[in-house]
């Protein structure tokens, strides 16, 4: 069963583009690349596919020249299939394992134009550098990211409410009624997370015991490849390092952690391939101080969290059971869930064909101290975004942001419908993917 996914829309996008590229289409292991583009492949009369992992035999045909007549040729003999432009996907898949391939993507482009090519793998990042000619500006790259939680509503039978919340506005808000029901779901959607196994699961049983059995295979999964992020770090360095992003998620992350007996160049090292491989998500500090945000960063203050909830609880070992228990307000308190859950949010919101970054701002000045959770891009300007776990609480540091940087308008989300208060535009934590949208025509 596949469950729709946005990635399905900038597939057909690409498909029926005028100056089409090969697409190589990168993310996390077990994000769902693989089964998106199998289901795309139904928009063709025709589907070939070449796994590199799976029979590495395969890189064979690209050893030689990269001559693309030459190698669809050879595809078609050993897989007895023909390749045809404009008629068939030919899909190159796990393409990390053959850099030859990679390099192959930009003849593609300029010989053969016509023919729909599309390429995933994961730790790809750790192959670019070792690419002399990689083809820049004749491959078009998109990004893949866990289920957003509008995707999650969907796939668990919430179409309707799907479509109402991304009806609703400032001056139209949701009904309590099916606000409430929104905050329920986001709890689930925060247990469950977005992988697509653990998803498929929760759909088919509706069991959270299911559930954790699946985020026990994934992270048993993603663990073993530690030992392939580089050659040069061990990868028990990398499980600490990993170790200590889980538990520092939500703060300023130390390097030199004394426990895991990690120096700073070691923590770095470790982290920077985490982050490449894209199992954790980094948070830049910014000063804020205007466009382009990642202009404007301080390098050494870096927040980093795991790219899905559902498998930051598993690493937590919190009982499940006891999460089911509480209210949403009290649930969403917990570890940090509120600022992660918008954070990630976020980056799904980012468009498929850009990999989107994060940012936050602190200041740290005698008097006092003050930070906001996120910062975003919004009309060519600063635009603070400060998360909240429940329906109360000041935004002190919010307004000394505004006050300080000349900034007029800001954004809270918390569990609180729609709404405006003092001059801060309030979404919902389930809401925040829509915030394009809603401040579309807000300066």
């Amino acid at each position: 069963m596949y469950i729709p996914r946005n990635i399905d829309l900038a597939l057909l996008e690409w498909k029926d583009d005028r100056f089409r590229k090969p697409m190589l289409l990168r993310g996390a292991r077990q994000t769902g690349k693989t089964t998106a583009v199998r289901n795309f492949a139904k928009q063709f009369e025709s589907f070939v596919e070449l796994n590199f992992e799976k029979d590495r035999r395969l890189s064979g045909i690209f050893e030689d020249d990269l001559d693309v007549r030459r190698i669809i040729r050879q595809i078609e003999g050993i897989l007895q299939k023909k390749v045809v432009p404009g008629k068939t996907l030919l899909f190159l898949d796990e393409i990390q394992m053959c850099p030859r391939a990679i390099s192959a993507l930009r003849y593609f482009y300029e010989d053969m134009p016509e023919l729909h090519v599309v390429a995933t793998g994961s730790l790809l990042e750790f192959v670019f550098g070792k690419i002399k000619d990689f083809g820049v500006g004749r491959i078009r790259n998109a990004f893949i990211h866990p289920f957003s939680f509008a995707e999650f509503a969907e796939a668990i039978g919430d179409g309707i409410l799907v479509e109402h919340m991304r009806e609703a506005t400032f001056d139209r808000p949701l009904s309590e009624l099916e606000h409430s029901l929104l905050l329920d779901r986001m709890k689930t959607y925060v247990i469950v997370g977005g992988m697509p196994a653990a998803v498929g699961a929760y759909v088919q049983t509706q069991s959270y015991l299911d559930v954790a059995r699946m985020h026990e295979d994934i992270m048993t999964s993603l663990k073993a490849d530690f030992g392939k992020y580089d050659d040069k770090v061990p990868s028990e360095r990398v499980r600490n390092a990993f170790a200590s992003v889980i538990t520092q998620t939500g703060g300023k992350f130390i390097y030199t952690n004394s426990d895991l007996e990690l120096s700073y160049r070691q923590a770095k090292e470790a982290t920077d391939l985490l982050e490449l491989s894209k199992l954790i998500v980094k948070i830049m500090s910014c000063h804020a101080n205007g466009i382009p945000l990642g202009g404007d960063v301080n390098p050494k203050s870096n927040k980093f969290m795991l790219l899905d909830t559902g498998l930051y609880l598993h690493e937590c070992d919190l009982d499940i059971a006891d999460l089911i228990a509480q209210t949403p307000a009290d649930f969403i308190n917990k570890g940090k869930l509120a600022e992660m859950l918008v954070g990630l949010e976020l980056l799904k919101a980012s468009d498929a064909f850009t990999d989107g970054s994060l940012f936050y701002w602190h200041r740290e000045a005698a008097s006092s101290t003050a930070e906001v959770d996120y910062l975003v891009q919004h009309n060519g300007s600063v635009l603070p975004v400060e998360v909240k776990a429940g329906t109360r609480g000041a935004m002190k540091s919010l307004h000394i942001l505004m006050k300080e940087k000349g900034i007029r308008l800001g954004l809270r989300t918390s569990q609180e419908n729609l709404g405006v208060m003092d001059g801060i535009r309030l979404i919902p934590h389930y809401m925040i993917g829509e915030w394009k949208r809603l401040l579309a025509d807000v300066h």
